[in-house]
C-alpha cells in the first residue's frame, strides 16, 4: 500500500459544529515508520504500533485569527488496525478516547469532533465541560478576532507571508462580523479536506493567506481613510505662537492625548490625511515639533488647494491623495472642531463626521442640519475606540449598489 493510499484510507472524519463558519481546506499527510520530528508541528512522533500517519489540517480561519493548522495522528498496526488516535487540542496532544480507550469510527476511519470556531479536537462532544463551553461561547462571540493574522508559525517566521497593521485590523473586523453562538450539535464537514503530502500543503498555504489578505483589502466594508483637522483637534489653539505680523504659527502645545491618538491610529493601519485650513508652514511647524508630520500619509492644506473647508475641493483632494474617489466617501471619516467647516464639508460628501468637542473657542451648536455631526467626542482618547465601532457598522452604511442588492 502506497503512503498516499494509506493516508486516504485512514483520513479522519471531521465533525463540525452546525454553526461553524469555517470549513477545513486541506490535510497534509506525513507517514512515520520510526520516531521522528513532525515537519508541521512542535511534536516528536513515535509510532505506538508500526506506522503513524500525521494529518496537518489547515483552515484559512479560526474565529481568533487568519491561519489555523491543527493535527490528527493515526497509529496503525501491522494488520492494518488502528491502535490509537491522537489529535491536537489548544496546543496540546490528546488521545481520542470516546470510551474504553478507543476513538469513534465510521467506515474504518476515525471520527474527531472539532471545537466550534477554535478547531481543537475532541473524541466526543460530551467530553467538553460546561465551563469550557462558556469560554468557547465568549471566544466565538464578544472575543472573536482577538489576534488578527497568525504569524507565530513556521511559515510566517520563515518569511513566506507577512501582515501589515491594516491586514491585522481588517482580519479582526472580518472575524468580529463572523462571530456566532456554538450550537454544540455536530455534522460532517461540508466537503472533506483535500488530501495532499505535507510539502505540497506547506507550499500552498502562503498563497492562500495572501489571497485572503487581498480579498480583505478589496472588501469595501472597511475604513479607507481618516481625515484629521489640526487646530483644537490636535493642537491647542490657545497655546499657539504666531510669527509677528504673520498668520504662520511657529509653535503650540498638543491637546492632551492627541499624540497617543495619532500613534494608535497609525498602529492600527488607518490611512491618515491632514485636512487643515491655513498656511502650509503653520502645520509643518506644529506637527514636526511634536513628531506627527510624518505620521500622516498625505497633507491637504488650504493654502495649497486655494480653498477652505467646507469647500468640496479640500475633501476631493484628500480622497485623491489616497487614490480614492467620491464613491469612497461613505467609508471615510473626518474629525474636526469646526461645525461650519469640518462637519458641514464632510456631511456634504457623505463622509462620516466626528466633532471634537474639546475646545470652547468655537460653537458647539449646529447652525442647521448640515452642521450636525454623526458623532461627537470630548477628547482624543475616545477616537480610536469610536473608529472601531464605526468600522464595524460600515456594512449598514454601504450604498445599495455597492452591496450587490437591487433597489
Amino acid at each position: 500500500m502506497t503512503d498516499q493510499t494509506l493516508a486516504a484510507r485512514y483520513a479522519p472524519v471531521f465533525m463540525l459544529d452546525r454553526a461553524e463558519p469555517y470549513q477545513p481546506y486541506a490535510a497534509g499527510w506525513t507517514v512515520f515508520r520510526t520516531r521522528g520530528k513532525s515537519p508541521s508541528s512542535k511534536f516528536e512522533i513515535e509510532p505506538v504500533a508500526d506506522i503513524v500517519v500525521e494529518y496537518a489540517v489547515f483552515y484559512d480561519w479560526d474565529i481568533g485569527h487568519l491561519y489555523d493548522l491543527e493535527h490528527v495522528w493515526v497509529h496503525i498496526d501491522a494488520d492494518g488496525g488502528v491502535a490509537r488516535v491522537e489529535a491536537s487540542s489548544h496546543g496540546g496532544r490528546l488521545v481520542m478516547d470516546a470510551g474504553e480507550g478507543w476513538a469513534e469510527f465510521r467506515n474504518g476511519r476515525p471520527v474527531v469532533y472539532v471545537e466550534a470556531g477554535k478547531h481543537a479536537h475532541w473524541a466526543s462532544p460530551h467530553l467538553m465541560t460546561a465551563p469550557a463551553q462558556r469560554k468557547l461561547a465568549a471566544l466565538c462571540g464578544p472575543l472573536a478576532g482577538l489576534e488578527g493574522v497568525h504569524l507565530d508559525n513556521d511559515l510566517a517566521k520563515a518569511g513566506h507571508f507577512s501582515a501589515s497593521a491594516a491586514d491585522h485590523r481588517r482580519a479582526r473586523l472580518k472575524m468580529q462580523r463572523d462571530s456566532f453562538v456554538p450550537s454544540q450539535q455536530f455534522v460532517a464537514a461540508e466537503t472533506e479536506p483535500v488530501l495532499m503530502p505535507w510539502p505540497d500543503l506547506a507550499a500552498a498555504i502562503p498563497g492562500r493567506v495572501e489571497a485572503q489578505l487581498q480579498a480583505l483589502a478589496e472588501d469595501r466594508a472597511h475604513l479607507a481613510a481618516i481625515f484629521i483637522d489640526c487646530g483644537d483637534t490636535l493642537v491647542d489653539e490657545r497655546t499657539e505662537v504666531k510669527e509677528p505680523g504673520s498668520e504662520i504659527v511657529l509653535r503650540g502645545d498638543l491637546i492632551p492625548g492627541a499624540k497617543d491618538m495619532m500613534l494608535a491610529l497609525k498602529a492600527a493601519g488607518y490611512p491618515l490625511v491632514l485636512v487643515a485650513d491655513g498656511p502650509r508652514q503653520t502645520f509643518e511647524n506644529l506637527l514636526q515639533q511634536h513628531g506627527l508630520w510624518d505620521v500622516f500619509d498625505a497633507h491637504i492644506i488650504s493654502s495649497d488647494i486655494g480653498a477652505l473647508k467646507p469647500d468640496a475641493r479640500m475633501f476631493d483632494a484628500a480622497l485623491a491623495a489616497l487614490g480614492l474617489a467620491r464613491d469612497d466617501a461613505w467609508r471615510c471619516v473626518m474629525i474636526g472642531n469646526n461645525l461650519s467647516r469640518d462637519i458641514k464639508g464632510a456631511n456634504a460628501l457623505g463622509i462620516v463626521s466626528v466633532f471634537m468637542a474639546w475646545s470652547t473657542l468655537r460653537t458647539h451648536v449646529p447652525a442647521d442640519a448640515s452642521e450636525v455631526p454623526d458623532f461627537r467626542i470630548a477628547a482624543p482618547a475616545r477616537f480610536p475606540g469610536l473608529l472601531d465601532k464605526i468600522e464595524a457598522l460600515l456594512p449598514y452604511r454601504m450604498p445599495v449598489q455597492q452591496s450587490g442588492e437591487t433597489q
